[in-house]
């Protein structure tokens, strides 16, 4: 159990910023899931543009520190891909 002040505080902190990148994470996850639901459907512009939407999302969060660097060069990789497979 914390006993000082710097610890309580940490404990504080790690709380909120843990909601923070939850957050964050569901995000990307939903931005992730907007293009898949577009390759199924075999939509290749909304595909496009949904990929479009999801690239900065997916570099945002590895600015932030939730997702590491080749996770998400490996994410848009793929997505990029499957995308230019529909046409």
């Amino acid at each position: 159990m914390a006993n000082t002040p710097q610890a309580k505080k940490r404990i504080r902190r790690n709380e909120r910023r843990a909601e923070i990148n939850g957050a964050r994470v569901g995000r990307i996850r939903t931005f992730i899931k907007k293009v898949e639901l577009a390759l199924t459907a075999g939509d290749k512009t909304a595909a496009t543009a949904a990929l479009a939407a999801a690239q900065p999302e997916i570099a945002r969060g590895v600015s932030k520190g939730v997702l590491h660097k080749n996770t998400a060069s490996r994410k848009f990789a793929r997505l990029t891909k499957r995308v230019a497979s529909l046409g």
